[in-house]
């Protein structure tokens, strides 16, 4: 008898690191924002979980804003760090356990 493995390849060429952060995405398809947790960040990405009602859709060009400490908003000048990206994958296996969808979203490059 013949069994079938996936195996899974890793894409990812930078080291991320855990970080449990609030989040907020700008979703232009919906026209608002939606609140997350990250999960995990690296220079090129971030994970990012989301209530499982929102809407997004690999390929979706989104905005996250990564809200500052006070301290750190005094130092740089803002409350917040905002990064463009596109969604590459949604997981959706959790959605049972915690009502939370996993969306992987790639950073676009910075344009000089």
């Amino acid at each position: 008898m013949e069994t079938v493995v996936d195996t899974l390849v890793e894409q990812r060429s930078d080291t991320r690191t855990n970080l449990s952060w609030p989040i907020s995405m700008w979703l232009p398809e919906a026209n608002r924002f939606f609140n997350g947790k990250s999960s995990n960040i690296s220079k090129t990405g971030v994970f990012i979980n989301f209530p499982m009602t929102t809407p997004v859709r690999n390929g979706s060009i989104v905005e996250i804003n990564f809200p500052r400490t006070e301290a750190l908003a005094m130092e740089k000048g803002s409350f917040a760090r905002i990064k463009t990206g596109r969604v590459v994958r949604v997981e959706r296996r959790n959605m049972l356990k915690d009502a939370n969808i996993g969306v992987a979203i790639e950073f676009e490059p910075l344009v000089d």
